[in-house]
C-alpha cells in the first residue's frame, strides 16, 4: 500500500522507479531516525511516532512524483503536508528551524545512501527529490514560525486578560495599607496582596511552561482502547442506506488508544464535506499505520482545493468568496483540534486528477501525547 498524502491504495500510477523508490521506504525512514536521533539536538528525547510524523508519507509523495505518469510534480504539490509537518514541530517537540532544515537534509542524505547500488536515480530523478526536499523545508520552516507567533499572540491575550484581576487586587491592597491606620485592615490587605502575588506567580509560570512546550489549544479527551475498523463501520453504517451517502471503506484494523467520541466526530465531518463538495461519485475511507502511527483518511473526487488555500480552510469560519462551491466553516478546524489534541495532525491533497484526500494522521497510542500537550495526566476511558 502507498502511504503517500493521497492515499493511492494500489501503486498503480507509479512508474518502475517510482515502485522501486517505495520499497526502499522503511529502510531510508530508520536509517534517517537513526541519524536524526545522533545528530539533531532533542530528538534522541522523542518517541518514534513524534519522530516520524509525516515522513513516510512524503516519501511516498517523492514515489510519486518520479512517476511521470502522476500529476504530483514534487512531494509539495497538491499538499499541504510539508506545512502540517513544520506546524507538528512547532507544538510537539522543541525544535527550532535550524533542526527542522536538519532533519530533511538528513532524509536527502539517508534516501542517497540507502539508494545506492538499489536504485539508478537519473540527474533529473534528483533534480525532483532535490526540489521536493527544499520546498518542503520552506514550507515546513514558515508554518513552524507561524505556529510559533500565533501560541506568542494566545499567550499575550492570556497575560492581558488573566492577570487584570489579581492585579487589581494587589493594586487596592496597596492603597488600602497607604491610607489606613487601622492595623487589623492592614494587615487583611496585605494578606490579599500576598495571595494575590503568589496567583501571579503561578500563572507566569504556567504561561512560561506553555511557552516551552509549545503546545496549542487541546480538546478534553477520554480515551479508550479500540479498533478503528470498529468505529469506522459503525460510522460508516449511519451513511449507507436508501438516499445516504454512497460509502465505501479499504480498511487494516488498527487498535490503539484514541478518544472515541471526538474521533467519530471528526470522522463524520469528513465524510460530510466529502460528500457536500464532492462530485457525487461516492466518498472511500481508508486506514492503515505504519511506524506506530494511525493513518485515517476520507477520500472524494470532485473540484479540487487550491493549493493556496489548502491551509487556510482550518481557520474558523474560513469561507471562500460567494460564487465559490468550496465554503468551509467550524467542522475542518474542528477535525484539526482533534487530530493535534490527539498529538497529531491532518494534511489534504487536492488535484483534478486525483481527487481530494483529508488524512489524520496521529499516534497509534496517543496517551504519552496527550499527558506531553495538556501537562496533566490523559482520562482513561
Amino acid at each position: 500500500m502507498n502511504l503517500a498524502t493521497d492515499q493511492n491504495l494500489n501503486n498503480a500510477q507509479l512508474s518502475d522507479t517510482g515502485r522501486k523508490f517505495v520499497a526502499l521506504r522503511d529502510a531510508t525512514i530508520a536509517r534517517w531516525e537513526r541519524e536524526i536521533r545522533s545528530r539533531v539536538q532533542g530528538a534522541d528525547a522523542l518517541r518514534s511516532p513524534v519522530l516520524t510524523n509525516t515522513i513516510p508519507a512524503f516519501f511516498d509523495n517523492i514515489a510519486e512524483a518520479l512517476s511521470p505518469g502522476h500529476n504530483r510534480r514534487d512531494a509539495t504539490s497538491n499538499t499541504n503536508a510539508a506545512a502540517v509537518h513544520g506546524g507538528e514541530r512547532a507544538r510537539m517537540t522543541s525544535f527550532g528551524p535550524d533542526q527542522l532544515i536538519h532533519e530533511y537534509q538528513i532524509l536527502r542524505e539517508s534516501i542517497a545512501t540507502e539508494a545506492e547500488g538499489k536504485i539508478s536515480l537519473t540527474p533529473g530523478d534528483w533534480a525532483i527529490i532535490d526540489r521536493s526536499i527544499n520546498r518542503a523545508v520552506r514550507e515546513a520552516v514558515r508554518e513552524f514560525v507561524s505556529t510559533q507567533d500565533d501560541l506568542r499572540r494566545k499567550l499575550a491575550a492570556a497575560l492581558s486578560h488573566d492577570m487584570r484581576t489579581p492585579l487589581g487586587v494587589i493594586i487596592n491592597g496597596a492603597e488600602v495599607v497607604q491610607l489606613t491606620h487601622d492595623p487589623a485592615m492592614a494587615k487583611r490587605a496585605g494578606v490579599k496582596i500576598a495571595a494575590n502575588a503568589m496567583r501571579l506567580k503561578d500563572m507566569m509560570e504556567e504561561l512560561l511552561d506553555a511557552l516551552t512546550s509549545k503546545g496549542g489549544d487541546q480538546l478534553p479527551l477520554t480515551l479508550s482502547s479500540f479498533d478503528i475498523v470498529d468505529m469506522v463501520d459503525e460510522v460508516s453504517a449511519e451513511y449507507i442506506q436508501p438516499g445516504g451517502v454512497d460509502v465505501s471503506t479499504v480498511l487494516e484494523p488498527v487498535q490503539g488508544f484514541w478518544c472515541r467520541g471526538s474521533m467519530r466526530r471528526a470522522l463524520e465531518n469528513l465524510i460530510n464535506n466529502a460528500s457536500k463538495y464532492g462530485d457525487g461519485a461516492g466518498v472511500r475511507i481508508a486506514s492503515t499505520q505504519t511506524r506506530g502511527r494511525l493513518m485515517l483518511s476520507v477520500h472524494n473526487t470532485g473540484a479540487p482545493i487550491p493549493k493556496d488555500r489548502q491551509s487556510a480552510i482550518f481557520d474558523y469560519l474560513t469561507r471562500e468568496d460567494a460564487e465559490s462551491t468550496v465554503g468551509w466553516g467550524v467542522g475542518l478546524p474542528f477535525v484539526k483540534r482533534v487530530a493535534e489534541s490527539h498529538g497529531g495532525s491532518v494534511a489534504v491533497d487536492s488535484s483534478k486528477e486525483t481527487g481530494t484526500t483529508f488524512l489524520i494522521d496521529i499516534p497509534v497510542d496517543c496517551r504519552p501525547y496527550i499527558t506531553a500537550a495538556n501537562g496533566s495526566p490523559e482520562r482513561a476511558g
